[in-house]
This record gives C-alpha cells, sequence and structure tokens, in this order.
C-alpha cells in the first residue's frame, strides 16, 4: 500500500488519486507568478511536524525573508510552527562555497541530522547556472535524486520550466511526479490551470482543471469528466412534474425521476418562467431544489417568485446565483454539485447554459461537463431542466443549432410564431426517452402565474396539428 502525502485540500488530493505518493520526488514546474512557492509551502505546513519537520530550501530565486513575509498573509501559514515543524534555509552559502558539491553535501547533513518529512528546493533549476555544462548538471542531479530516494523524504522540486523543457530535462525524467502550473488567456479572460502529468505507481485525474490563488493558498478544481455507468443504473419508476398536468401530459405524464431536460428556445420566450414552475411542483410533492442561475440576480428571481405562484418555494429552494464574468466553469460546476449535495435536493435548473458556453474556452470540453453533470446527477437521483437560449428570435422548432441534443433524456422546444400582427408562443416536445410523448405543437401563455399550454396549433408551413399514425421520420417543423 502506497503511503500519501496530502495537500490540505481534499480537491488538489482528488486530482492526485488521494494524495502524492510519499516518499517520492514531486516536480512542480510552471511560470513565475504561476503559484509553485504557494503550493509547496502549502505541502510544508500541512506535512511538518517537530519530529519530521518539513524543510523549505531557497537557492537563488526567493530571498527567505520574502518567502517567509509574504506567507504570513496565507491562511495555512502557522507562525507557530516556524522554527519547529517548518524550517526556512538557504542554499546560497553552500553554492557560494562549494557549489553543486556543496549542495550535495548540506543535503546530506540534513537528511542525517534533522531527517525532514518534506524537503522543498525553490528553485531546483537555478542549479544550472552552477553546471559548467549539460553532462555535469545531469550527473548532479542524478546524485541529488540518489541521495533524496535513499531517504524517507517527500521531495519538492520548484521550477521556472516550460511545457516544451520539460520533455527533455533531467529533472522530469528522475521525478516520481510531476504536476504543471499554467496561466492560459482566452481574450481578456486569463485562465489557470493545472494539470499532473506523471505519478508512479498512482492513478490520478487526467487533463487541465482550473484552479485560483488566494488566501487559502492554492484551490484547485477536478474537471468534472464522469464516463457512463451502467453498473449502478436503476431506473426510476416516478414521475416528476414540470409543472402543471398539461406541461406532464406533454410528456406522457411527466419526465422521469433522474433524467434530464432541455428546453430550448430565444430570449424572453418564458424558459426561466418554466423551470420556476418545474421547482414549484416539486416542491408541492415534498421535493428540494436548487436553481442555479447565471442570468437572474438573487433579488431580480425572488421578486418573480414572490409576485407569481411560487411564493410557498422559500422552504424548498435555494438559488445558486454565480456571475458569469471571470468564471471558472470546473469552480462552478464543483460548487454547485456541493450545492445539491448539502441541501439534499433532488430537482435541479441550470438557467441557462449559453452562460455557461461562454466561459468555457472549448466548445467540445464545454459538451464534456454538460454530458458530466447530466451522468452525475443522474447517479445521484437528481431530476435535472437546464435551459439554453437559441436565435434568431421569431423562430421555432428546426431553427436551433447545437450539438446538445444527444446528451438530454427530453427536449422541449419553446418558441414564438408571427400570426398576423401579432406574436404568439409555441411549445413541442422534440423528444422524451422511454416515453410517448405528444407529437403535436400548441400555443402557451406566459404570466406572473406561470405557463399555461393552449389549444393545438398549426405552424404556417401547413402541418396537420395531430402528428400522423404511420411509422417513418417525423416532418420538419420548420418555420419560414
Amino acid at each position: 500500500m502506497i503511503e500519501r502525502l496530502s495537500s490540505g485540500q481534499a480537491s488538489i488530493d482528488e486530482i492526485l488519486g488521494g494524495g502524492l505518493p510519499s516518499p517520492a520526488i514531486n516536480l512542480v514546474a510552471g511560470a513565475p507568478g504561476s503559484g509553485k512557492t504557494m503550493l509547496a509551502q502549502q505541502y510544508a505546513f500541512t506535512n511538518g511536524t517537530i519530529e519530521r519537520p518539513a524543510v523549505y530550501l531557497a537557492t537563488t530565486s526567493e530571498p527567505l525573508d520574502k518567502l517567509v513575509r509574504y506567507g504570513q498573509e496565507l491562511s495555512f501559514f502557522d507562525a507557530s510552527k516556524v522554527g519547529s515543524a517548518v524550517l526556512y534555509d538557504s542554499l546560497l552559502e553552500p553554492l557560494a562555497s562549494g557549489g553543486l558539491q556543496g549542495v550535495i553535501e548540506r543535503v546530506i547533513e540534513l537528511l542525517r541530522d534533522v531527517r525532514p518529512g518534506v524537503l522543498v528546493f525553490d528553485s531546483v533549476k537555478s542549479f544550472r547556472s552552477f553546471s559548467p555544462d549539460e553532462y555535469s548538471h545531469r550527473q548532479f542531479i542524478s546524485e541529488l535524486a540518489g541521495r533524496l530516494s535513499a531517504a524517507p523524504t517527500s521531495t519538492f522540486w520548484v521550477g521556472e520550466y516550460t511545457a516544451r523543457e520539460l520533455p527533455d530535462s533531467i529533472e522530469a525524467a528522475v521525478a516520481d511526479a510531476i504536476i504543471q502550473l499554467a496561466t492560459v488567456h482566452e481574450g481578456q479572460r486569463m485562465l489557470r490551470q493545472l494539470r499532473v502529468d506523471k505519478v508512479r505507481g498512482s492513478s490520478f485525474r487526467s487533463g487541465d482543471h482550473a484552479y485560483r490563488l488566494g488566501d487559502d493558498g492554492l484551490s484547485a478544481f477536478p474537471r468534472l469528466a464522469d464516463p457512463v455507468d451502467e453498473a449502478t443504473a436503476r431506473p426510476s419508476t416516478e414521475r416528476i412534474s414540470l409543472g402543471t398536468p398539461e406541461m406532464d401530459e406533454l410528456f406522457g405524464g411527466g419526465v422521469w425521476a433522474g433524467t434530464s431536460t432541455l428546453v430550448i428556445g430565444p430570449s424572453g420566450v418564458g424558459k426561466t418562467m418554466l423551470g420556476l414552475d418545474f421547482v414549484a411542483a416539486g416542491a408541492r410533492a415534498g421535493h428540494r431544489a436548487v436553481f442555479a442561475t447565471l442570468q437572474e440576480s438573487v433579488s431580480q428571481l425572488t421578486r418573480v417568485i414572490q409576485a407569481g405562484a411560487w411564493s410557498g418555494l422559500r422552504d424548498h429552494l435555494e438559488i445558486h446565483r454565480r456571475s458569469p464574468v471571470d468564471m471558472y466553469i470546473d469552480e462552478w460546476v464543483q460548487d454547485l454539485l456541493a450545492t445539491v449535495e448539502r441541501t439534499g435536493a433532488d430537482l435541479l435548473v441550470v438557467d441557462s447554459l449559453s452562460d455557461l458556453r461562454l466561459a468555457s474556452p472549448d466548445e467540445t470540453r464545454f459538451e464534456e461537463y454538460v454530458y458530466s453533470l447530466g451522468q452525475r446527477c443522474s447517479r445521484n437521483g437528481t431530476t435535472v431542466l437546464m435551459t439554453l437560449e437559441t436565435r434568431p428570435p421569431f423562430a421555432f422548432a428546426g431553427t436551433f443549432d447545437t450539438s446538445l441534443s444527444h446528451i438530454a433524456d427530453n427536449i422541449l422546444l419553446v418558441g414564438y410564431r408571427v400570426d398576423g400582427s401579432e406574436v404568439r408562443r409555441a411549445v413541442h416536445v422534440l423528444k422524451s426517452r422511454g416515453s410517448a410523448h405528444d407529437q403535436q405543437v400548441y400555443e402557451f401563455t406566459v404570466s406572473s402565474d406561470g405557463l399555461k399550454i393552449g389549444e393545438p396549433i398549426a405552424l404556417d408551413v401547413g402541418l396537420p396539428i395531430r402528428a400522423p399514425a404511420a411509422t417513418g421520420p417525423a416532418p420538419s417543423l420548420e418555420a419560414r
């Protein structure tokens, strides 16, 4: 059984498959300002003890006084540990008097006399400038790694390595684990990403994980990547109401519990209202809900709830409001799932995916997030309703363009149609897995009391009101 070294933050340990193997040599790479020193100090203060202290060795990068002065501003920095459980030292004098061999001798002394549980070199890359040639540098790193590997010590090599430098570096070759910290610019936005390149003898979470630097140190947000888990699938026999008996009838009696419903339509057509109807019906049935909004403020949403037929939601609903500005999708989804778990909610509304898409730098990754969110909620028995805004506004079915349709179990189209001088709303169930859903298009209205389904209508392309009984592909509903 491999022992694990904790970072002090469960999210970082989760990415590392439960923590870093211990003892091991760990390389933390990244550009200046990426948080390498902060992460190394987190490990030092989390794991340093009086019996097995953490020793932080500065080389030629960070002066010791700066390390301590700025470290004191962080919540994990415990001043009472400094000098006993956490020791700061410098390798400048051994380097000046004995060169790289002086460093080896100093490390031998520390391993023998101090017996550190954690040993940090910041920065190990600076040793290159003290090597007369590449061969001498490789020889030094190999000897240093050999000395460290023979001791029961978790070592951190901090260095300003780029992604291009790492594959050819001797430091990466001998390291047991490699953590890369990077900053990605997307337009005017800056996204910090953590990636684990290697952990010997252990599994870890692949891909890029968002992280932030703050008063609590480096906080990471594992990317959501949930595969299909058929082994744990338990088809539910419970139907969840979407708000009214008329709406439920379109889906054959409501949607199955644990499924996901995607509501697609233009701005102002009533998608948010439909979400409120969904959680209100759930509240009447004893369910708890989380309403995640990226558009409406809490005060705006509360005003709508209090003014309409949803005033009794207070004890059954928690509003999860986050701004789409400077938002990390990894952080948002982890926070949302934690809120659902904390509240015990079994209903979830996400309003809207369009704003969430803007926070994702990659369209494929965005689709993975939505898929993984649906898989996670399905396994937990959470019924999800998501909204997606489409353009142009005066159009109906057949005009939307989204690659998310295969992800949802149910798809409800809402849109506008122009009837002479009037603009009317229409609704149609495009898809409902496991249900014999209604094939007709209906008019519907929006008021402070929610959504009301009207009579079947025929669009101006001359479609029949009732779907044909014969099997075969359904006719197009595209409005002209």
